[in-house]
């Protein structure tokens, strides 16, 4: 972190001779990097409802609307950046892949965080939109939760926050989920429907997420959301990550963030979207 001479505070990404991050990469990422501040989203509910549908918004910009089109491959609380208004910004681009041919799909080696990545990316290198929408599904949950989908485990039953929406869902109790910092301080129909919202963007099957703009018109109220139906069959490739799932802690992290992939549940800094010591 820095600040220019005209006072403008700047995020400086330097890349390391010990990075396996390749030189690509990181002139593609340098680009990208926008402020940030030292806040923790332990904000109101207006707060993490305007930070949700900004990052939405961005994501559908790099899908739709740029010259560029692009899939971040990494969505997740720490490459969202806020500036002092508290208005994300969608940062670290090393991974980010561009689709200069309108492709339907990209095979490609996988890189990026457990617990955001989709079922169909992390096993078989399948990359489209959806990957991102499954990213951002899961990132959205964590606004909501106000915790990480790796670190937060009611019980040993639930690998991730993520098996645990499903069982509350199933349940009718959604509203359960929502950050208790909150206290009733909070539009439950905003809420609820978010969470239902961040439900469909990680459905297993990528062509039942939704595009990032259904996604934005959804979380503003502007389409109806239908109930996102998680009583499927799990695929051979989720009983595989839920084998695999329990090892990751085991394993040690790589030296660099931009490695094929990074095995760490995500240390998250003081500077993340929620803070790191909340748990249930």
């Amino acid at each position: 972190m820095g600040t220019l001479l005209d006072g403008t505070p700047i995020a400086v990404k330097k890349l390391s001779s010990k990075s396996k991050q390749g030189n690509r990469e990181f002139v593609n990422e340098i680009g990208m990097i926008a402020e940030h501040n030292n806040s923790k989203l332990e904000s109101d509910w207006p707060t993490r409802q305007r930070i949700c549908v900004g990052i939405a918004k961005g994501l559908t910009f790099l899908h739709e609307d740029s010259v560029l089109k692009m899939v971040h491959r990494d969505i997740k609380a720490t490459n969202v950046l806020l500036d002092a208004d508290l208005t994300p910004k969608i940062s670290d681009f090393g991974l980010a892949k561009l689709d200069e041919e309108e492709n339907t799909h990209i095979t490609t080696r996988v890189a990026g965080t457990i617990g955001y990545m989709a079922p169909e990316y992390a096993l078989r290198g399948y990359l489209t939109y959806k990957a991102d929408v499954y990213s951002f599904g899961v990132l959205a949950l964590e606004i909501v939760v106000g915790k990480s989908n790796m670190k937060c485990r009611p019980t040993e039953d639930y690998y991730c926050l993520l098996d645990w929406a499903v069982v509350l869902q199933q349940k009718g109790r959604l509203i359960d989920l929502v950050d208790p910092r909150l206290g009733s301080d909070f539009n439950k129909k905003e809420a609820v429907r978010m969470i239902k919202i961040a439900l469909l963007c990680t459905n297993k099957a990528p062509a039942l997420r939704p595009t990032m703009s259904e996604v934005v018109n959804m979380l503003e109220g502007r389409t109806k959301i239908k109930e996102p139906n998680m009583n499927v069959i799990m695929s051979e490739e989720e009983l595989m990550l839920k084998e695999i799932g329990p090892k990751f802690h085991e394993m040690k992290p790589h030296d660099s963030d931009q490695t094929e992939i990074s095995i760490e549940p995500t240390a998250f800094r003081s500077h993340d979207l929620y803070p790191d010591s909340q748990k249930f």
